[in-house]
């Protein structure tokens, strides 16, 4: 895969900056959260960490039983640690983690080295794109990738990949952000997001994404929003973390005003 492919912004967050480090995570997770059932009164860095891995499990519940037998993919892996816990506690039949960025790759390797080292034949870390996915045809019973899919330039070609790599009856489930459409929000959204106007995140649309799936051969498709699990508690652990005028502190008043929302998406392979 051509390298040069990696947007500047994207190249930078998850390169030098390393954006595991930012007050706005722990743990080495990049994820906004699932904070169902965490006590928010004054949340801790142990607390952000389960968030995290909770968003993890919510998306990985949604593949069928026996999970012993599945082949998985994740797709924009970052450090790995959400593949890792696939395996660990999914049993999966293995788990490849994808990401575009070579440091993020480096990253996953090493981190999670004994991992790699307790399942060589059914854990590992390898460079690709959304669109370009390192797989045969019909090799894989699943596909998933967490709080990836807004820095992907274009939803289409991970639609089309996806169904590719996947055998028939094979389940692909994307969670992460998406913006209401309209060239009017994408404005309000940069004012609001600075991941938005410098390029970082990319304002998809939720029915751009399912129309993509299905013509992609996806059917059903199913939508669900968790945004009430995600942007009340992330903004709590954020009040405690980062200046109240921090930029990051509007994905709150986005999502309360309609501009933006968190879903979790189940598609299958026909």
């Amino acid at each position: 895969m051509n390298q040069d492919h990696i947007p500047p912004t994207v190249r930078r967050t998850y390169g030098t900056e390393d954006l595991a480090k930012a007050a706005s995570f722990a743990g080495g997770f990049i994820n906004f959260g699932d904070w169902h059932g965490i006590d928010l009164t004054a949340p801790t860095p142990d607390d952000r960490v389960h968030s995290q891995e909770q968003l993890y499990r919510r998306v990985l519940n949604a593949f069928p039983e026996p999970r012993e037998r599945l082949r998985l993919a994740e797709v924009g892996c970052g450090r790995g640690l959400g593949a890792a816990l696939a395996l660990r506690e999914f049993r999966f039949a293995s788990v490849t983690g994808v990401d575009i960025h070579p440091d993020q790759i480096e990253r996953a390797r090493t981190v999670n080295a004994r991992a790699m080292a307790t399942y060589p034949d059914r854990l590992g870390y390898t460079i690709g794109s959304a669109d370009e996915l390192p797989f045969h045809d019909a090799s894989l019973d699943g596909v998933y990738s967490v709080e990836a899919a807004q820095h992907f330039r274009g939803l289409t070609g991970f639609a089309r990949e996806s169904a590719r790599v996947l055998r028939p009856g094979g389940r692909l489930v994307v969670t992460t952000f998406f913006a209401a459409p309209g060239d009017e929000i994408t404005e309000r959204l940069k004012i609001l997001l600075a991941s938005f106007a410098d390029g970082l995140d990319v304002p998809h649309t939720l029915d751009g994404f399912t129309t993509d799936l299905t013509e992609a051969g996806f059917t059903p498709v199913t939508t669900e929003s968790i945004g009430p699990d995600v942007w009340p508690g992330l903004d709590r652990y954020l009040a405690d973390t980062v200046p109240n005028d921090h930029w990051t502190r509007n994905f709150l008043p986005a999502w309360r005003h309609g501009l933006l929302d968190y879903h979790l998406i189940t598609a299958t392979r026909t």
